[in-house]
């Protein structure tokens, strides 16, 4: 069956930079989204031209910087102004995209814009209308879509595709949505909506209920086929759907006949970018850019990766760029690890020496997180136990994994 290609919006430089405290300036972004096109997203949102003078000099920056293979979009509101400062901020993108929209929910119908469904519905072609003055492709956003009626969402998103939009973006932009609530909203557009054939659809999910990454998951399962995203999940309260996560869901099961074009090899450096200029740590266990994604300090674990890397990682740490997998000595390591990290510096341990060895070693990881090279070195001295000390290190013989190295 012919895979289907997802494309990937990455929103990293727009509702990424929305967090507190997580403010770019216009060099930082133009090397992030230097960065983000060598890394093969579809799409930049490189910003939101009126909501300031910097983040307009910036669109018009990372328009000058990107080349003719990556779309380089701006954000605006329903609003003929917002529409103008984007169109005029795009002007030296080779592929530009505005992307425009309006609440459309109850709640953000009747209390934000106390307004009404055809209203809306006004409003939202009259945006789509006024950006296709400016440029040809023209994203609709629908906020607040997961709150939103299935039939007037369906209503707004004929309306809008009649009138030019050529993407429709379903934003869960509160993280309300379950995945099958989600995907099913995904597949009732999909159904009902006359002219849906013609346009991208795209999932923005946000991460309230931890959930954005299986909505986005759910959504493309069920017709979605531009997923947006950002580095390290980062944005607005909890973030959004991570693009790291959903990237290598799609790489790994390869029953789901979908792909992208990201080269996933460089998603470990692209994190520590985005964590670099934004001031935003990566939490240690994120998912695959964590630090301790790859790291195995139980003895069980730390027994099977050894012989084989399969046994506890069902992803392989090159493939996101990083060069092997960590085994961290604690308190809850085994006798297997302890000879595997002493085979590593040198040391080959008989079994009655292992013991000895391990026995001091329990004493000193009960009173410390984790034991260094230098710390394993005293404990040998402590110990004094015959070993065979051989510089050379080869390759183990449990395993065709070239990263875990041996004596």
């Amino acid at each position: 069956m012919e895979k289907n290609r997802i494309h990937i919006f990455d929103t990293t430089l727009r509702d990424g930079e929305q967090v507190p405290g997580c403010k770019l300036n216009t060099r930082e972004k133009v090397k992030i989204a230097k960065k983000l096109e060598f890394l093969g997203v579809d799409v930049i949102e490189a910003g939101f031209p009126i909501s300031s003078p910097g983040d307009y000099k910036s669109v018009q920056e990372i328009c000058k910087s990107v080349s003719n293979t990556t779309v380089v979009c701006a954000l605006s509101r329903a609003v003929e102004k917002d529409i103008e400062i984007a169109g005029i901020a795009l002007k030296y993108a080779k592929l530009p995209r505005i992307h425009t929209g309006i609440g459309t929910s109850h709640c953000h119908i009747h209390y934000k814009f106390n307004s009404t469904q055809e209203k809306i519905i006004e409003r939202a072609i009259h945006a789509v209308k006024y950006a296709k003055k400016y440029v040809e492709d023209v994203e609709f956003y629908a906020e607040d879509a997961g709150r939103t009626e299935n039939e007037f969402l369906a209503k707004i998103c004929e309306n809008v595709i009649k009138y030019g939009a050529t993407v429709i973006n379903i934003p869960d932009t509160t993280g309300y949505c379950l995945p099958k609530e989600y995907g099913c909203k995904i597949r009732f557009l999909k159904e009902n909506v006359k002219g849906i054939h013609k346009i991208i659809l795209s999932t923005h999910c946000h991460n309230d209920l931890g959930l954005a990454t299986a909505n986005s998951l759910a959504g493309i399962m069920n017709g979605a086929e531009q997923v947006e995203c950002t580095i390290n999940g980062i944005g607005e309260r909890a973030g959004n759907t991570s693009l790291e996560e959903i990237v290598m869901i799609i790489k790994q099961n390869s029953h789901l006949n979908l792909f992208t074009h990201i080269n996933t090899k460089l998603i470990s450096s692209m994190s520590h970018l985005v964590s670099k200029c934004t001031g935003m740590k990566v939490q240690a266990n994120k998912a695959i850019v964590g630090m301790n994604a790859f790291s195995h300090s139980s003895g069980i674990h730390q027994d099977g990766i050894i012989k084989k890397r399969e046994t506890y990682e069902s992803i392989n740490p090159e493939d996101v760029g990083i060069d092997k997998s960590s085994i961290i000595l604690t308190a809850r390591s085994g006798r297997a690890a302890l000879a595997y990290r002493y085979k590593k510096l040198g040391f080959f341990l008989k079994k009655n020496s292992l013991d000895l060895v391990y026995s001091i070693f329990l004493k000193y990881a009960d009173e410390k997180k984790e034991i260094t090279d230098m710390e394993l070195k005293k404990i040998l001295k402590k110990a004094n136990v015959n070993h065979k000390k051989n510089n050379k290190v080869l390759k183990n013989h449990h395993t065709n994994d070239r990263r875990i190295n041996v004596l």
